[in-house]
């Protein structure tokens, strides 16, 4: 759903988050992957062997890596939905480039909303923090640098109540929880940051998890569940950036591999 990603070596140019996916894929695909088009429903632990049930029927992979993402919590406010990937984003490392020199949005008041405006700020000419509190509850250093940088303009206390625009973003309503005065106001980029979820459903309580619902795992990724192992968004970790999840992503399958080599030699 990324227009465009700049932080991922060997993209000078950046490149769209869909052309990125594909062409991962027909590299896996050239040394032999077989990817299926199925849902996993349930995936879980009956004694030493691991079971993934897809479609009614289940299997018993070695080993197993999950790398299943999050996703951006949405706020729900109309014109948020149809306007995804033209103007509204949820990631700013990835769309802030797109930006320059013109006015945008952010929406929330936690530790990535104020970053994430900051970061804004080497690119677009103004940045708008819209908060439904009247105080952060991101990290003191954070609040300091949002206030004191003159690019950033605050909009504490008020809820975004719509996103408009005909074909991309072209202005966002906010209303004051107080006073229930709204106002329009002309932006062209609106990103969002009221938190994520990580795509856990298929996963039993068995596998342990952090307070946000993100997965636990060691040093070598491999979860509370032995056998199966962790990459990516769906994990609990600092930075969430394609480059960290294809590091991770190469970790958990080397994991796996000698998780697989382990069970062969015991065999």
């Amino acid at each position: 759903m990324t227009a465009s990603i700049d932080n991922y070596p060997g993209f000078p140019e950046g490149i769209p988050g869909m052309e990125l996916g594909v062409k991962m894929y027909e590299q896996a695909k050239r040394f032999g992957a077989i990817l299926i088009n199925s849902r996993i429903e349930r995936l879980w632990r009956d004694g030493g062997t691991v079971l993934a049930q897809s479609g009614g029927h289940t299997t018993t992979p070695k080993a197993a890596v999950i790398a299943t993402g999050s996703t951006p919590r949405k706020l729900g406010a109309p014109g948020e939905a149809r306007l995804i990937g033209k103007g509204v984003s949820y990631c700013a490392t990835c769309d802030g480039p797109l930006y320059r020199g013109r006015t945008v949005a952010v929406v929330g008041g936690g530790d990535s909303a104020l970053q994430e405006a900051l970061f804004l700020t080497r690119f677009a000419s103004k940045v708008i923090l819209v908060h439904r509190r009247k105080a952060f509850r991101a990290a003191l250093v954070l609040q300091d640098d949002v206030r004191a940088n003159a690019k950033i303009s605050l909009a504490l206390g008020k809820v975004l109540r719509s996103i408009k625009g005909k074909d991309m973003v072209e202005a966002i309503e906010i209303e004051d929880r107080q006073t229930a005065e709204t106002e329009v106001i002309g932006v062209e980029g609106v990103f969002i940051y009221v938190g994520y979820d990580p795509n856990v459903a298929m996963l039993g309580p068995e596998f342990r998890r952090s307070e946000a619902g993100f997965l636990l795992a060691d040093t070598k990724l491999e979860t509370s569940v032995p056998g199966v192992f962790a990459a990516g968004d769906v994990r609990e970790k600092a930075l969430r950036q394609v480059a960290t999840a294809v590091g991770d992503g190469a970790l958990a399958a080397m994991s796996a591999y000698a998780y697989i080599e382990g069970l062969n030699k015991l065999a």
